[in-house]
């Protein structure tokens, strides 16, 4: 199935008419790997998505592919061997994204970690989750730590240790997962919102009516089952199937801010302590540095959360406490993003204590509803969730079980078998014109997909990269305006904000053109990305 927004008529048609043997419900990571899982394994399967893929907690995280090490404190043993053993599949899968960073833990004086528990806990996070000999931890004295990271915090530090993690860009792996359940079979659509479900005469759900954003129309989309994945809204569609009873979410709320590399110049990643007893990563990612986050609860709109001045001060204060030479101010904070955690509410727990296992709820009328759970533990939610529908199926038609093989499966773009720097220069070979920096930005979202750009930059765009780059997403990855484009595709808004200003109107015309839209739609797409803007920035009024 292609998964072209040019193509989005078609696929509507194709809802109206066909009969699913599951709906998913959001298209977040979690419900992409249920996408994937599920036509793997032989089923026919739709997905859809109210907003654009990955607009909500899916490219709000703290992008990366890690290992829990925070879970220990928890005694989570569980959470952090699964995640381990996740991250090693997805690294094999998508290499193009997720890419291995050396993490400095410093021990601090009244840090949460002395230098033999940070030992400790860092020889027990290699062997759960079960990190390559060459890649585990090395302790280092103070001045090895230094060494290391000449900025920290000299009068505090006692020591330090190393480990291996690993930085992905969060929407850009719900994509890639997407395009691959596509090439597959599975039809995926954004822009289209579950507004109830249909029951038989027992009861149980056989469809659901959703609503395409851009037009208003209904569309009665007909499926033997339903999962539940919209994350933070997950108990808002309990509420529609009347379900909403015993355990419930408990969202909290994440921020990260962006500084030029300049103003935080660190050596490499570094993941600290916090004086409130929370730790914090700063995480260098090309010319820009990235600071989070924070965990308090949350109780307003879901839809548009954002930093606020205090949660911005909260980590700029952390950061010059952990690097005391950069002054970092409200000024030096390009921009920032807000994402919710849909954790599963422990009575008397606080936000950071919660924990972040997934759990699986069925209703009455076989409502599958999946909550909680890590953007690295994705595709284990998803074997879970897509075991249930398959053991319902197996029971009510006899349905032959098959097993998951999502660990075998390289995602879109993982077709490359050496470091995206290297694969870049090989691409430059064919295409001089264009800079390595470019490609080697453009390996790092697409892969080796990125060939397809260079050659319709070369032929169709007059080597014009960002354009060429607006039409590949389009075309492959159901993108259908700028905000799609810039935030959720390319991560732009976040970390080239000042650049982005003089590339909005050529993209958003471009958009515009392909797609013939009304200025109604014109309108709503202005006013949507000026909302998503706004709230990159809202920490500075």
């Amino acid at each position: 199935m292609p998964f072209s927004a040019r193509n989005r008529a078609t696929y509507l048609k194709t809802i109206e008419r066909e009969t699913y043997d599951l709906i998913v419900v959001g298209g977040g990571i979690t419900g992409a790997g249920i996408a994937l899982d599920a036509v793997t394994r032989g089923l026919k399967v739709c997905l859809v998505e109210k907003a654009d893929f990955a607009s909500g907690t899916s490219s709000r995280s703290t992008k990366l592919i890690h290992g829990g090490l925070r879970y220990l404190k928890q005694l989570e043993f569980g959470i952090v061997r699964e995640v381990g053993q996740e991250r090693a599949i997805l690294y094999k899968n998508a290499p193009h994204i997720v890419l291995p960073e050396r993490m400095l833990l410093p021990i601090i004086k009244g840090g949460s970690l002395g230098k033999r528990s940070t030992s400790l806990g860092l020889y027990v996070y290699d062997r759960l989750a079960g990190v390559e000999k060459e890649e585990r931890r090395n302790m280092l004295t103070k001045e090895e730590t230094l060494e290391k990271e000449p900025l920290l915090n000299q009068d505090i530090l006692l020591g330090g240790g190393i480990y291996v993690e690993y930085r992905s860009d969060d929407a850009r792996l719900v994509i890639e997962v997407l395009k691959t359940a596509a090439e597959r079979g599975a039809l995926s659509m954004n822009y289209i919102e579950c507004q109830s479900f249909t029951h038989d005469n027992k009861g149980k759900i056989n469809g659901a009516l959703c609503k395409d954003i851009f037009t208003g129309k209904v569309y009665k989309i007909k499926a033997k089952k339903a999962i539940n994945a919209s994350g933070p809204w997950v108990d808002t569609l309990r509420k529609k199937d009347n379900s909403l009873k015993g355990k419930h979410l408990h969202l909290t709320k994440g921020i990260h801010i962006v500084v030029k590399k300049e103003k935080l110049p660190v050596k490499q990643a570094v993941y600290f302590d916090v004086q409130d007893g929370r730790m914090m990563f700063a995480i260098p990612r090309g010319n820009k540095v990235y600071i989070g986050t924070t965990d308090t609860n949350y109780t307003g709109s879901v839809d548009h959360p954002y930093a606020t001045k205090e949660d911005v001060d909260y980590i700029l204060s952390a950061a010059n406490y952990m690097f005391p030479t950069a002054n970092l101010s409200v000024d030096d904070a390009e921009s920032s993003w807000a994402g919710l955690r849909p954790l599963i509410h422990e009575e008397g727990k606080s936000p950071s204590d919660l924990s972040r296992k997934d759990e699986i709820f069925i209703s009455d009328s076989n409502l599958i509803s999946i909550a909680g759970g890590k953007l690295t533990g994705y595709r284990k939610m998803a074997e879970r969730s897509v075991n249930v529908v398959c053991k319902q199926l197996k029971l009510e038609e006899g349905y032959e079980n098959n097993p998951c093989i999502t660990d075998a499966i390289k995602l879109s773009g993982g077709n490359i078998d050496k470091s995206p720097e290297d694969y870049a220069r090989d691409l430059q070979d064919d295409f001089k014109q264009f800079y390595l920096d470019d490609i080697i930005e453009l390996v790092k979202k697409y892969g080796s997909n990125t060939e397809i750009i260079l050659a319709s930059a070369q032929t169709s765009f007059k080597n014009n990269l960002l354009l060429a780059e607006a039409d590949y997403c389009i075309e492959y990855e159901m993108t259908n305006n700028a905000s799609d484009f810039f935030i959720r595709r390319t991560g732009r808004l976040y970390f080239d904000r000042p650049k982005l200003n003089g590339n909005i109107t050529e993209v958003d015309k471009y958009f515009n053109q392909q797609f013939g839209y009304s200025q109604e739609i014109i309108s709503k797409n202005h006013m949507d990305f000026e909302t998503e803007y706004e709230g990159a920035v809202s920490f500075r009024n």
